[in-house]
C-alpha cells in the first residue's frame, strides 16, 4: 500500500540531453496533479519540445536496473539532439510561414533568458525609407579589454621599479610592483590579486619617507593582512610579469556564421546548408575575404591550415590591427548522414558570438543554437537588392536590416544601433558588424559562466606566477636548492601568449597538473636533481606555444559547461 501510494504522487520523467559538449541524464520527480500548462500561447512564445512519457516510480531493483540501462542505450542510438532543440509545432509553424514578412528577424525563447534589440515592439516601425539615425563610423569605438593590462609595460619596464611577493591568509598570492617616477615625483603602485590589479599614483610629497611594501598594498587594499612581502630579484621577472598582466588581451578573435534559408527553423536544418546562394556569398564578401587554409599564416582560429580537415577556404580579415577568422557553416566539413553536423558544430558551438544571415522572411529563435559557450547572435537579413545606374537591381550591396540578442546576463554593448536599425552602404554595414561582433564578446564575458571561468584562470594563473618568482628569487640569493626549479619552465609556458581566457584556463590546468607530476620526480644526473626542460617553443597564431606536452589533467568542476568545453585540444585544427 505504501509503494502504491507513494506511485499515485509521484511520476519520473527522463529527459537525455547531449549536445556537442557531452550529455546529462537527468531524473524528475514531480507531483501528477501539478497544473497543466495553458494551451494558448501568444505567436511569439516558443513552445518546449515535446517530453517523453512518464513512468511509474519503481524501487531500484535488478530488472528495473536492466531495463532502464537498456532505454539509455537506445536514448544514446537515436536522434540526442531532439529533446534539445527548441522547436516550432507544426500548427505554429505553417501559421509563421504564412505570416511571413510580417515577422521581426528574432524571436525570444518561451521561457526568457534573452534580450532583443531593437525590441519587438519597435519592429512595426522599421521601414527602409526612414529617417537614419546613428549612422556615424566615428563613433563606433571598441571596447578594451582590459584598460589596465599594458600599464606595467607602459610605466614600469622602461623605469628602474621593484616587485614583491606575498601569500595573504584571506587574499591569497599578492604581487605588487612599484616605481619612483623622480621626473614626475610619484609613486605609480600596482597591486595583482586573484579577483583583480589594483593600480595607483601618490605623490611623493605626502610622505616624508618613501611607503613600505606592506603600507603602499594597504593604501591601494585595506584587507590586506601580510606583514611582509618578499623582494622579487629574479632577473625574467618582468618579462613574466607582462605576460600574466595580458594574458587577457588579444589581438585576435573568431566568430560563427549562420547560414539561415527560408524556412528554416531548427538548429539541424540550418547546420545542413551545403550550398550558398550568391547573396549569402555576397554578404560573405562584407565581413572578409575568402582564402585559402592550406599554408594559411595568419590568426586561424582553431582551423586546420596543414591537413585539410576543417575545410578548404574561409573568410579573414584584419580590422583595426585586430585580425578575425569566421567559422562559416556552408564552408566547414559537411558529414553525410550526420544531421548533427557535429565537425560544423565543434567550431562554431564554441564560439561565443556568431553571425546569422537570414535569406527569407523565416525568424531565428534566440536559443536555437543548444551550445554553452554561444552567448550572443547578430542576425542579419537584406530587404532589397542595391540600385544600379540605371535604375536596375545591382547584385552587390543593397538594404540591410541587422537585430542582436544575447543572453540576459550579458551586459549591453554598443555601437547602438541605428533608428532603424537600416543600412544602405556595405561599407557602414561592415564597420558596424565587426565593431559589434568584437564588443559582444568582451561583453560576453562578463556573463556568469565566463567571469567564473575567469576567476578561476587568473587564480590558478597567480598562484604559478607568485610561486615560480619566490622559488626563482630564493635561488638567486643561494636560500633554495636548484631541484626546486623543476616546474619553473611550465609556469613560463601559462603566462606566455595570449589567446583569450580560454585558452588560458586550459594552460592553467595543465601547468597545475604538470607542476604535481615534476615535484615528485626530477631528472637526476650524476646524482644531481635536475630541471625537467621542455622542448623549443613553437610560434603559433601570433602566441608562443611549448612544444612539451604534460600528461592529459583530471579537470577540476567546470560549473556544467561540459568537459569537452574545456579540455587541451591536441589536433592540428584545435590549437588556436
Amino acid at each position: 500500500m505504501e509503494r502504491d501510494s507513494r506511485n499515485e504522487k509521484f511520476s519520473r520523467k527522463r529527459s537525455f540531453t547531449f549536445g556537442a559538449y557531452g550529455g546529462v541524464d537527468r531524473f524528475i520527480c514531480e507531483n501528477e496533479t501539478s497544473r497543466p500548462e495553458p494551451l494558448e500561447h501568444s505567436i511569439l512564445d516558443i513552445l518546449d519540445s515535446p517530453t517523453s512519457e512518464t513512468k511509474p516510480f519503481l524501487s531500484a531493483g535488478s530488472n528495473q536496473k536492466v531495463t532502464e540501462l537498456f532505454e539509455i542505450i537506445e536514448k544514446l542510438q537515436s536522434s540526442r539532439l531532439d529533446e534539445q532543440r527548441c522547436e516550432f509545432p507544426l500548427p505554429l509553424r505553417s501559421q509563421l510561414l504564412k505570416i511571413g514578412c510580417d515577422l521581426p528577424l528574432i524571436l525570444p525563447p518561451k521561457l526568457g533568458g534573452y534580450w532583443i534589440d531593437p525590441p519587438l515592439q519597435k519592429f512595426a516601425e522599421t521601414s527602409p525609407t526612414s529617417s537614419h539615425y546613428g549612422l556615424d563610423p566615428e563613433t563606433y569605438d571598441i571596447m578594451e579589454r582590459d584598460s589596465e593590462a599594458t600599464y606595467y609595460q607602459e610605466f614600469f619596464r622602461s623605469r628602474y621599479h621593484h616587485s614583491f611577493t606575498a601569500v595573504d591568509p584571506s587574499l591569497g598570492p599578492l604581487l605588487l610592483s612599484v616605481c619612483l617616477e623622480e621626473e614626475e615625483k610619484r609613486l605609480r603602485v600596482i597591486l595583482r590579486m586573484r579577483e583583480c590589479s589594483m593600480h595607483g599614483v601618490f605623490s611623493v610629497s605626502l610622505f616624508p619617507n618613501i611607503p613600505s611594501a606592506v603600507e603602499l598594498a594597504k593604501m591601494l587594499c585595506d584587507s590586506v593582512t601580510v606583514p611582509r612581502f618578499d623582494v622579487v630579484s629574479y632577473l625574467k621577472a618582468p618579462d613574466l610579469i607582462t605576460a600574466f598582466d595580458e594574458h587577457r588581451v588579444s589581438p585576435n578573435f573568431k566568430f560563427g556564421v549562420l547560414y539561415q534559408r527560408e524556412g528554416q527553423l531548427t538548429e539541424e536544418d540550418i547546420l545542413c546548408n551545403n550550398e550558398e546562394s550568391e547573396e549569402f556569398q555576397e554578404f560573405l564578401s562584407i565581413l572578409g575575404a575568402t582564402v585559402a587554409l592550406q599554408g594559411f599564416t595568419g590568426f586561424r582560429g582553431g582551423l586546420d591550415v596543414c591537413h585539410g580537415q576543417t575545410g578548404n577556404d574561409t573568410v579573414f580579415t584584419s580590422f583595426h590591427g585586430r585580425e578575425i577568422m569566421f567559422h562559416v557553416s556552408t564552408k566547414l566539413p559537411f558529414t553525410e548522414g550526420d544531421t548533427q553536423q557535429l565537425q560544423r558544430k565543434r567550431h562554431i558551438g564554441n564560439d561565443i558570438v556568431a553571425v546569422v544571415y537570414q535569406e527569407g522572411h523565416t525568424p531565428f529563435l534566440s536559443d536555437v543554437i543548444g551550445s554553452h559557450f554561444l552567448h550572443c547572435f547578430l542576425v542579419v537579413r537584406r530587404l532589397r537588392k542595391g540600385v544600379g545606374d540605371e535604375g536596375e537591381e545591382a547584385g552587390g550591396g543593397g538594404v540591410f536590416q541587422v537585430s542582436v540578442t544575447a543572453r540576459e546576463d550579458v551586459p549591453p554593448f554598443g555601437p547602438s544601433l541605428p533608428d532603424p536599425p537600416i543600412f544602405t552602404e556595405s561599407s557602414l554595414l561592415r564597420e558596424f558588424l565587426l565593431t559589434k561582433l568584437i564588443n559582444a564578446e568582451i561583453s560576453c564575458y562578463k556573463a556568469e559562466r565566463f567571469s567564473r571561468l575567469e576567476l578561476r584562470t587568473r587564480s590558478s594563473l597567480l598562484e604559478g606566477l607568485q610561486a615560480e618568482l619566490s622559488t626563482r628569487s630564493q635561488c638567486m640569493i643561494g636560500d633554495s636548492p636548484v631541484s626546486a626549479l623543476s616546474t619553473s619552465e611550465g609556469m613560463r609556458g601559462v603566462t606566455e601568449g595570449s589567446g583569450g581566457f580560454i585558452e588560458n584556463f586550459k594552460r592553467a590546468i595543465r601547468v597545475r597538473s604538470n607542476s604535481f607530476d615534476t615535484l615528485g620526480g626530477p631528472r637526476k644526473m650524476g646524482g644531481v636533481p635536475l630541471p625537467q626542460k621542455p622542448k623549443a617553443a613553437t610560434e603559433r597564431d601570433g602566441e608562443s606555444e611549448l612544444a612539451y606536452k604534460p600528461p592529459e589533467p583530471s579537470f577540476p568542476p567546470t560549473d556544467n559547461l561540459g568537459s569537452t568545453e574545456v579540455k587541451d585540444h591536441s589536433s592540428p585544427q584545435e590549437n588556436t
